[in-house]
């Protein structure tokens, strides 16, 4: 069966199947459509049965030199993949070449850090109104101990996993992992200030403790929305979004420390469950790497 009326007419039946069945889309159907008419394409007199999975990486090939990057790639591998799985099924094909077959990894971009200086700068204020109270503590704490935007918004006011005498937050992570990290000395003062006010914008029995304009749990928008105001504010010439701080945190400490094991454990990264195993990290040492790196661990003049 060749890439040409036959094919035709088995592509528009998979796509009837994905319309009716799946119930798919248009604008995703259209996009399958042009994947197979692409396949097709490359096909030119040989067979759909006789495509092999070194025929498919021929095909990445040759595409990826027309211009199509990655991601494109990937979503055309997905719509052959899904057509293969319809014939094997459905037409009686013996195999499914596209198995296995991935399209070239995407470069990831490196995160965007603030530097120290910036850090400093967006972070140096005396906030006044109770709102600009949550918000100082709110980016104190993301900055301190790297906390994920997820993780900031799920903690509470009663369940003990904030604890500032300890100066430790204890925080449930990607994957449900549970990882305890350091606060700093900045974050504390600020979280103290915060927790004073919170009964200026806590709705009564509001649990959560960073709370938005009806008294309840903040959202990620208005998280993400008055870091951007308070960025421009303090006159940062750059879009900032919490999860530049967390990678600021990152940054900042591995700098300080080059310490990338211990940096790991901070982050709860998901990999770092196999690096425990090996290092048998706990947390006085990382708590002792964090003192001595972070640039907001420790009060100014302490000594004095």
């Amino acid at each position: 069966m060749r890439g040409g009326s036959d094919g035709a007419a088995l592509a528009g039946a998979y796509l009837d199947a994905l319309r009716y069945q799946r119930r798919l889309s248009p604008a995703t159907l259209t996009n399958y459509g042009h994947a197979l008419q692409a396949l097709f394409s490359l096909l030119k007199e040989s067979t759909l049965a006789s495509l092999d999975p070194a025929q498919v990486r021929r095909f990445v090939a040759v595409l990826h030199a027309r211009g199509l990057g990655p991601r494109s790639l990937a979503l055309m591998l997905s719509a052959w993949r899904g057509f293969y799985h319809w014939l094997v099924r459905h037409r009686g094909f013996s195999a499914n070449p596209v198995l296995g077959v991935r399209a070239p990894k995407a470069a990831r971009p490196l995160p965007k850090a603030l530097s120290v200086e910036a850090a400093q700068q967006l972070l140096d204020e005396r906030p006044r109104t109770a709102a600009l109270v949550r918000d100082a503590a709110m980016f104190e704490l993301l900055y301190s101990s790297g906390l994920r935007l997820g993780e900031l918004i799920a903690l509470n006011v009663d369940d003990g996993r904030l604890d500032l005498a300890q100066a430790e937050v204890t925080v449930t992570g990607k994957g449900s992992k549970t990882r305890t990290v350091p606060i700093g000395a900045k974050a504390r003062e600020a979280l103290k200030a915060w927790i004073e006010r919170r009964a200026e914008l806590a709705a009564p029995g509001a649990r959560a403790l960073f709370v938005g304009g009806r008294g309840r749990r903040i959202a990620p928008s208005v998280v993400n929305m008055r870091l951007r105001a308070w960025a421009r504010r303090r006159g940062l010439g750059q879009r900032v979004h919490p999860h530049m701080l967390r990678h600021s945190f990152a940054t900042h400490v591995l700098q300080s420390s080059q310490d990338l094991r211990a940096v790991q454990e901070l982050l709860g990264h998901a990999s770092i469950s196999t690096t425990q195993v090996y290092t048998h990290l706990d947390f006085q040492a990382l708590a002792k790497v964090y003192d001595a790196a972070h640039p907001r661990a420790r009060k100014k003049n302490a000594s004095k």
